[in-house]
């Protein structure tokens, strides 16, 4: 039987949405059971301390203190402090679906964070690049030996990357979001950027620290220094408040 043609577009439409559900779903459970590359050829790992799933401070009071801080203590952060951070930006947050801190078009979770950390930045962490792997909580090792220079040179010379003890580096592989929403998936990746790194600045408002959000930076130099074959999108300097 023939459906008359509202009926049948209806019709179109509805397994063209359920169609686009299944996939979404379906690339994100890949993505989710898929080994990173970059976590396979790692040199060391760094467990870190389980997240905390409360705080003292509400989100309404980070929210109303969030502020862009540039000047930073050179007091080291606590390798509870990282990980807390690193959790709220892409941490996992149910494990049976291996959905994250971070909403994401369709679970695909193009978003990879790389942390540079300077010689006596974390406290018992030895200076280097790392990969954060978020289905362990774990830092794995890229690159020995303190960037901190390099990565603010290569920042157009800005002080803040240089000196703060911790810097975050948000990249992004685009053809996780891209081969499932095409070239709109572009605009959900930087979306997506976007929340992570207001995760990134609520939790560390919470836990006392300092952030800011830098997008000038040299993307050639910055994959370079981190090793990385995503897009660098942000780096996110970390430390205590002068």
């Amino acid at each position: 039987m023939r459906y008359p043609p509202v009926r049948e577009s209806l019709a179109i439409a509805a397994i063209f949405a359920l169609s686009c559900f299944v996939l979404s779903i379906y690339v994100g459970a890949i993505n989710y059971l898929a080994p990173s590359k970059q976590i396979s050829g790692v040199r060391g790992t760094v467990m870190l301390p389980e997240p905390a799933l409360t705080g003292e401070m509400s989100v309404e009071e980070a929210i109303y203190r969030r502020r862009s801080i540039r000047k930073y203590s050179a007091e080291p952060l606590t390798l509870s402090e990282l990980g807390q951070v690193l959790w709220s930006a892409q941490g996992i947050t149910l494990h049976s679906q291996g959905f994250r801190a971070a909403p994401s078009a369709g679970a695909t979770y193009p978003i990879t964070i790389y942390v540079s950390v300077r010689e006596g930045g974390v406290e018992g962490l030895a200076p280097g690049i790392y990969l954060y792997d978020p289905f362990d909580h774990a830092l794995h090792l890229v690159r020995e030996g303190d960037y901190s220079s390099d990565l603010g040179k290569a920042a157009l010379d800005q002080e803040w990357v240089r000196e703060a003890p911790v810097c975050l580096i948000i990249a992004a592989n685009f053809e996780r979001t891209t081969s499932v929403y095409g070239e709109r998936g572009v605009r959900y990746v930087y979306m997506e950027a976007g929340h992570v790194g207001q995760n990134i600045y609520l939790q560390a408002t919470a836990l006392g620290l300092g952030t800011v959000a830098v997008g000038a930076f040299y993307d050639d130099k910055v994959k370079e220094i981190i090793e990385c074959e995503e897009d660098p999108l942000y780096i996110f300097p970390l430390g205590r408040r002068q």
